[in-house]
């Protein structure tokens, strides 16, 4: 039980630091969300096969201009809604088809439980060559499309972005 007091009191102070040293504006296309910042977690819980209606999604990442000319690590990409319905796109990375080249915009069709209005998005990078994200938008026939501005390197082993959920549904383990 201690252990678990220690754990929550290092992640509180990890988001405190990292929200008062960053900032970043997402924008929605037909809501804006408030400001924030793209925070780590330190671990996500990644939800087994989810009993639910299939639906698509297309995601589109940029990578920014001052990124590397390409990144050969291993990416992969969660997002869901406050009531708990998760996408998980495990290595969408592939450094052989130009995936994540600096200055480009790479389009995912993903297939995943149908979600209400996504509210938090994920990236996991493994690997040394790094990558500046610049956005990841999301959209889907079935939801209000929604862009996360992330504008920055993502860390290397720990899963990096934005939670504008009210409920639990990418809270980390503790």
């Amino acid at each position: 039980m201690r252990k678990q007091n220690v754990m929550l009191m290092i992640s509180l102070i990890c988001l405190i630091i990292f929200h008062a040293s960053a900032s970043s504006l997402p924008s929605q296309d037909t809501q804006s969300l408030p400001s924030a910042t793209t925070l780590p977690l330190l671990s996500l819980n990644i939800k087994p096969n989810q009993v639910a209606s299939t639906c698509s999604f297309r995601v589109q990442i940029t990578t920014s201009c001052s990124s590397v000319s390409y990144t050969r690590d291993q990416i992969s990409l969660s997002f869901g809604d406050a009531y708990g319905n998760q996408v998980y796109a495990p290595r969408i990375d592939d450094p052989y088809s130009g995936t994540f080249e600096a200055c480009s915009t790479d389009t995912f069709d993903i297939s995943g439980p149908c979600t209400y209005d996504v509210c938090y998005v994920y990236l996991y990078r493994k690997g040394y060559d790094g990558w500046n994200v610049g956005s990841v938008r999301i959209s889907s026939p079935y939801i209000r499309t929604v862009t996360f501005n992330y504008r920055g390197w993502l860390p290397s082993d720990v899963w990096w972005g934005f939670n504008y959920c009210n409920g639990v549904s990418a809270s980390p383990k503790l």
